[in-house]
C-alpha cells in the first residue's frame, strides 16, 4: 500500500491569495507557501508553464518547506506544443517549438531552474500536459521518446487533454506507450457531457507514481474565461465517489498525487481539505507541534 499526498495545482493563485485564505502576517511569498505547506504535503508549480523557472525561486521553495514535502512542476508551455508568449521567452529567443536550437535552449533553462528541487529530493514530478489538438497516433511515439531522452532520471506525468487517449481504441496502446518510457499516466476529473471531455479512467504506467487532478466540472471548460472553467465547488458525494479509484490506485504503486485544480478563490483547498479527510490523510505537523 503506498502513500497518498493531497494538495493543490497552486499557492500563489490570484483568486486565492486575494480570498483571505492565508492569515494575516503570512501574506509575503515565504509566509504564503509555509503556511501552505503546514496544511499540505503536495504542491503544483503551474506557473512554470507560463514562465521557465528559475534555480534561486526553486532553491527558496526547498529551503521553507518541511522534509518531505514535495513540488509537482508543469512544463513550460513550448515544451508541451501550447503556444507561447514571445515575452516568456529567455533573452529574446523566438517561440518556436520547431526550431532544434531554441529547443535546446529552453530545456537547458527549465533543466537549471527545476534542478535544485530535484537535488534535494523535492521533485515529486514534472507534468507534461498536452493540448487538446495532440491525437493519438501519427508522431506521437516520437514525441513522447524525444521527452523521455531530455527528461532521463526525472519523475514524468502525462495528461492528455484529447479524449481518443483513452477511448476503447487506443487505451491500450496508450497504457503501454508510457509504461515503456516509464512515465505516469495522470487521470482527471472533469466535466463528462463536453465533446473534449476525457473519461475518468485510472491507468497505472509507472509502479513509483499515480497522479490524479481534479479540474473541476464547470460547462465552461475549454470555452470561458479562466474563473469561469474553474469555477466548481466538489460536494462530498463527488469527492466520495473517487474513493474507490484512489484506493485501487495507491495499491498499486509507492505514492499517489491527488491535486485540485479547481483554482477559484479558495474552492481548490476546501475540496483538498475535505478529500483529505475522506480518505483519512493527516495534515503535515506544524512546526510548533
Amino acid at each position: 500500500m503506498g502513500e497518498i499526498l493531497v494538495g493543490t495545482c497552486s499557492w500563489t493563485d490570484r483568486a486565492l491569495v486575494g480570498s483571505g485564505w492565508d492569515p494575516a502576517g503570512r501574506r509575503d511569498a515565504e509566509g504564503r507557501l509555509r503556511y501552505y505547506a503546514e496544511r499540505f504535503p503536495v504542491v503544483e508549480v503551474d506557473s512554470a508553464y507560463y514562465a521557465l523557472p528559475g534555480a534561486r525561486n526553486s532553491r527558496l521553495w526547498a529551503e521553507r518547506t518541511p522534509e518531505g514535502f514535495v513540488f509537482d512542476v508543469k512544463a513550460f508551455s513550448l515544451l508541451t506544443g501550447h503556444p507561447t508568449r514571445d515575452s516568456a521567452m529567455p533573452d529574446g529567443l523566438p517561440a518556436e517549438h520547431r526550431d532544434p536550437k531554441v529547443l535546446d535552449e529552453v530545456w537547458a533553462r527549465f533543466t537549471e531552474g527545476i534542478e535544485p528541487l530535484r537535488a534535494a529530493g523535492r521533485l515529486g514530478s514534472v507534468l507534461f500536459q498536452l493540448p487538446p489538438w495532440f491525437r493519438p497516433g501519427g508522431r506521437t511515439g516520437a514525441f513522447l521518446r524525444e521527452r523521455a531522452e531530455r527528461t532521463a532520471g526525472w519523475p514524468v506525468s502525462v495528461e492528455f487533454r484529447h479524449p481518443g487517449w483513452w477511448s476503447a481504441e487506443w487505451a491500450e496502446a496508450t497504457r503501454a506507450l508510457l509504461t515503456r518510457y516509464g512515465m505516469t499516466a495522470v487521470a482527471v476529473d472533469m466535466a463528462r457531457s463536453l465533446p473534449g471531455s476525457v473519461p475518468p479512467v485510472t491507468p497505472v504506467t509507472c509502479p513509483r507514481l499515480s497522479v490524479v487532478r481534479f479540474h473541476g466540472r464547470s460547462p465552461a471548460w475549454g470555452t470561458g474565461s479562466k474563473e469561469d472553467r474553474f469555477r466548481h465547488d466538489y460536494s462530498e458525494p463527488e469527492l466520495s465517489e473517487w474513493l474507490p479509484r484512489l484506493h485501487a490506485l495507491v495499491a498499486r504503486v509507492d505514492r499517489l498525487h491527488v491535486l485540485f485544480n479547481n483554482c477559484c478563490g479558495t474552492a481548490a483547498v476546501r475540496a483538498a481539505e475535505t478529500m483529505r479527510r475522506l480518505l483519512g490523510t493527516a495534515a503535515p505537523r506544524s512546526p510548533a507541534e
